[in-house]
């Protein structure tokens, strides 16, 4: 069981390592100079390389936190409201990843209209998801 939790951990930060560039990548889009043809090319190639690692990252650590759940019961039974809301965090991760992936294929079809405050915004979500998923799972404060 060690084994898994260690993987678990390790593609869960990996996933979410991911989470927190491609936004910052996003920010940059949303600063090409108009005709910067060359540099938007090259920042949306990044962005889709990253994307696809990001979401191969993250259906390993789905799958492990599932084993450790359901297969080894971590989480279960009373007194363990705590991974509830670990749930809801990892519910509000997927919802950003899929978030980010509609974000993307709005700047390949040149319809983005965000400016780059708030991407440099959107880009502090997944560190306090992060953040509050370590604290629940460490903590379990109920």
């Amino acid at each position: 069981m060690l084994l898994i939790k260690s993987f678990h951990l390790i593609f869960v930060a990996s996933w979410f390592a991911g989470l927190f560039y491609l936004p910052r990548i996003f920010v940059n889009l949303a600063q090409v100079e108009p005709g910067s043809s060359a540099e938007e090319a090259r920042l949306l190639l990044m962005a889709r390389k990253l994307m696809r690692f990001t979401t191969l990252l993250m259906l390993p650590a789905l799958v492990l936190g599932l084993v450790l759940w359901l297969y080894y019961g971590i989480g279960m039974g009373p007194g363990n409201g705590w991974m509830h809301a670990k749930l809801t965090v990892v519910l509000l991760a997927l919802g950003y990843h899929h978030l980010c992936g509609r974000l993307l294929r709005k700047f390949e079809a040149h319809n983005n209209t965000h400016g780059h405050v708030w991407y440099r915004w959107f880009n502090e979500a997944p560190v306090v998801l992060f953040s509050i998923a370590v604290i629940l799972v460490i903590v379990k404060p109920f």
